[in-house]
């Protein structure tokens, strides 16, 4: 009978062991990071996991997931300075998702877990309007106008290389229209 208890007993710490081992082996979704963080990362702040999966390490190791979801951020720049110091409003919008490119995805990890999404897009509005600014600094009123894939083109170099830094990836850069503004409508503060 005592032999009966033990190997019940060690049958199901066996199922209790291979059930909390189980459940921290974590697959990845292939619209999502998986991000684990904590000791044993080899040498890195966290470990990123595109359509895979791990284990995690109970104790020593956590994890969260990032979102690849795309969002759409609308840019509306009023005032900007051109080179020839005219006033000009470009409104725009921008699509963005978390990169899933390696180092890039990392910058993310480090830069953008736990935080909320609408976090993330202030952060890469400010980003993208900073960029744009400088740009449109940089050119003609007539040459944003005129050479508008130039412009583009120029938008999305200058925008592409910021986000990255933060672990974001440009995916789409629409410019609605470029619009001298009317010193008439310009306000003195």
């Amino acid at each position: 009978m005592q032999t009966i208890y033990i190997i019940v007993i060690a049958v199901l710490v066996f199922v209790v062991t291979l059930a909390a081992i189980l459940r921290r082996y974590k697959r990845c979704p292939s619209d999502k990071i998986l991000v684990i963080y904590g000791s044993g990362t080899k040498g890195e702040t966290a470990t990123c996991i595109h359509g895979g999966a791990s284990f995690v390490w109970p104790i020593i190791q956590d994890y969260q997931y990032l979102d690849l979801t795309p969002f759409s951020i609308n840019i509306e720049l009023r005032g900007a300075l051109s080179k020839q110091n005219i006033r000009v409003d470009v409104p725009s919008s921008f699509t963005v998702a978390i990169s899933t490119d390696g180092r890039v995805m990392h910058n993310a990890a480090e830069r953008l877990l736990g935080l909320d999404l609408r976090t993330v897009q202030n952060l890469a509005s400010e980003i993208i309007l900073g960029q744009l600014r400088l740009v449109v600094a940089q050119m003609d009123v007539e040459e944003l106008n005129t050479e508008r894939e130039r412009f583009m083109e120029e938008v999305r170099k200058n925008v592409e290389s910021e986000l990255k830094k933060i672990g974001l990836k440009l995916f789409n850069a629409y410019i609605n229209d470029v619009r001298e503004v009317e010193a008439s409508k310009l306000s003195v503060a």
